[in-house]
């Protein structure tokens, strides 16, 4: 049958569990992904797209050998609906690729949004993790060697201690507790907390943060990586 070209997929990619298991998802059903596109607000409360440690995708990107692309949004509700298109429209006829893929689980919002924007681009909207349940997804990126802390909370019960702590079945246990005491989100659908991804298994290297510091105002907090390094695997 000679080579057939791999389906060319580009990812949208905030750095967190969800991106990051897409792209996962994405590799594993043997397409190809030719890029990764990080969307940065300017506005922290954006509506689309996530901001803790947004800056720290480049590293990402070289770990996992996929080049990356960034836009800036002011982070307007529909104003960077237009921003994602434009860098679309751009990076498709640049890289080729057919489909984008996100990391949307269970926002309507997020997902007819993105559906939108591929019609109008001519792209096909991939996501692979869509209503799938949130102890499976946990389950999911732990059993497969994830490495993912937390880099914002904002919600009831979730206390300064908990940035910069590695999700694993110990913190699942707690956010189950959480979850019947305060309603929090198991998947933190309702913006409850952030996470970055340090290693997975497709990671070339993995990554170390060397310096950091926890910012908490009142009730809700981030992490504040100030150096981060890769590091070699094994």
């Amino acid at each position: 049958m000679g080579n057939v070209e791999k389906f060319k997929v580009l990812a949208l990619f905030s750095g967190g569990k969800d991106s990051t298991l897409s792209v996962w998802e994405t590799l594993k059903m043997g397409y190809k992904v030719v890029g990764l596109l990080t969307v940065k607000p300017l506005n922290p409360e954006s509506w689309m797209f996530h901001y803790p440690c947004i800056n720290l995708t480049p590293l990402q990107s070289e770990a996992m050998q996929i080049p990356l692309y960034t836009v800036t949004t002011k982070g307007e509700k529909e104003k960077e609906i237009e921003d994602l298109k434009n860098a679309l429209k751009k990076l498709k006829s640049k890289l080729g690729f057919e489909a984008i893929v996100s990391g949307v689980v269970e926002s309507k919002y997020q997902k007819s949004r993105i559906e939108k924007v591929c019609e109008e681009v001519g792209l096909v909207s991939l996501t692979p993790l869509w209503h799938k349940k949130p102890e499976k997804l946990l389950e999911e990126i732990i059993s497969n060697g994830f490495n993912v802390v937390f880099t914002a909370v904002a919600a009831e019960g979730l206390t300064e201690k908990w940035l910069n702590r590695k999700l694993d079945w110990e913190a699942v246990e707690e956010l189950k507790m959480l979850n019947k005491k305060f309603k929090i989100h198991l998947t933190f659908e309702g913006g409850e907390a952030e996470t970055f991804v340090k290693d997975t298994p497709f990671f070339k290297k993995r990554i170390e943060f060397l310096d950091v510091e926890k910012i908490w105002r009142k009730d809700s907090g981030y992490l504040l990586v100030k150096k981060a390094v890769l590091l070699s695997k094994g």
